[in-house]
């Protein structure tokens, strides 16, 4: 059986293409580690975030968070209650009490959702509700900033009776 010369290059490029691609595959790649948190709405859902609050009704808001960081660690978010002025950045966190902790254990693929209930008393425009990730540090022993937040920004007003 005989090729003519487009066969032989239609053939020829099929076996370059899997060369190409099997090499590809066959080379480890280097997993770059991560964290993550996110803000999601009242039904642990993206979406349907309150914009309006009632001073001393609760909201109910969750928090995502997923460890891609290679080894189990031990995670933290923190909640707190800042402004459009006051953010935390990627290297420094809040400066604000943290209204409330979660902690929790995650191994390295693991990630857990927690509702969250939250009650602001005073009123205001554009609160901004904080939710910064912290990590434990075995070696240092202490918390760290990851440099990971969510916010929300919200207006608190009262029921007039």
């Amino acid at each position: 059986m005989r090729f003519d010369s487009e066969t032989f290059a239609v053939i020829m490029a099929v076996i370059v293409v899997a060369s190409v691609f099997s090499v590809a595959q066959a080379i480890p790649r280097k997993r770059v580690p991560f964290d993550a948190i996110a803000l999601l709405g009242p039904d642990c859902r993206f979406g349907d975030y309150p914009r309006f609050v009632v001073a001393g009704e609760p909201v109910t808001l969750c928090v995502f968070v997923a460890n891609y960081l290679g080894r189990p660690a031990y995670m933290q978010v923190r909640v707190k209650l800042g402004s459009r002025e006051a953010l935390p950045t990627n290297t420094t966190p809040l400066n604000a009490p943290a209204l409330l902790v979660l902690e929790g254990v995650l191994n390295d693929g693991g990630n857990f959702s927690r509702r969250v209930k939250l009650v602001l008393n005073e009123t205001g425009v554009n609160i901004a509700l904080v939710f910064e990730l912290w990590r434990y540090d075995s070696e240092r022993r202490e918390w760290v900033y990851d440099g990971k937040w969510a916010h929300l920004y919200v207006n608190v007003t009262r029921v007039i009776p």
